[in-house]
């Protein structure tokens, strides 16, 4: 039988893991991103360049875990298809986002969406309000991440260690693809069906993120422009 104390410490430690789709945005700029640093973590940094030719956010993790978000207001009958590309120079040798303990990837796009939170069970809701707290403002309902592994089969779909409000789909794994740009399009509303078994509601936000925390290593990622079809 598990212990108050481990139970409180799983409930703490799954909050946070929300909490990294929530957090009082410190900066914007004129076309909606943010940066969004996370409860307790370095901020990575982020910042407009040209790659190889494209407009990109450049993002270099040092030891360190935020995010660039944009709000966005998407309906769930208009998901369509999602543009991104992304360049990789090297992998965290470590890293796995299906590892409590080396939870880092170099690349994510990270999709929040709107749900009935009623549905919950009260372990989750209870995950949510301690995430609300930490952060001043509540979690998605559900939240679907595109990753960069290290060695997950593509197209897997893993489920976060922490909560399962958040699960990743694998679209490029390994170093065979390193050092050249990555375009991926992608249906929304069936990778969402894949992953969590039910139609998504509407997307209320995105984000880019390359953490580096838990391997306490260095990333360097690009991430070039995205849009819907």
């Amino acid at each position: 039988m598990h212990s108050p104390t481990l139970h409180r410490r799983s409930l703490l430690l799954a909050a946070a893991a929300l909490a990294g789709c929530a957090s009082r945005p410190p900066i914007a700029d004129e076309e909606g991103w943010h940066d969004l640093p996370l409860p307790g973590k370095t901020r990575s940094r982020y910042q407009r360049v040209e790659k190889a030719g494209r407009l990109a956010f450049e993002a270099r993790a040092e030891r360190s875990a935020s995010m660039l978000r944009r709000r966005v207001d998407v309906p769930a009958d208009r998901l369509g298809q999602l543009h991104f590309s992304w360049w990789v120079d090297r992998l965290l040798p470590r890293a796995s986002v299906a590892d409590i303990e080396q939870e880092d990837a170099v690349a994510r796009i990270i999709l929040g969406f709107e749900g009935d939170s009623s549905r919950l069970s009260a372990k989750t809701r209870a995950m949510f309000e301690l995430a609300e707290l930490l952060t001043g403002e509540p979690p998605p309902f559900a939240t679907l991440m595109y990753v960069w592994e290290g060695s997950a089969p593509l197209e897997s779909v893993i489920v976060n260690p922490r909560s399962d409000r958040i699960r990743k789909i694998v679209v490029d794994s390994g170093p065979a693809m390193l050092g050249r740009w990555r375009d991926h399009q992608r249906n929304i509303a069936a990778d969402f069906e894949r992953a969590y078994g039910e139609a998504p509601g509407a997307l209320r936000s995105i984000a880019l993120m390359t953490d580096s925390d838990n391997t306490s290593g260095s990333a360097r990622t690009w991430y070039g422009p995205l849009h819907w079809e």
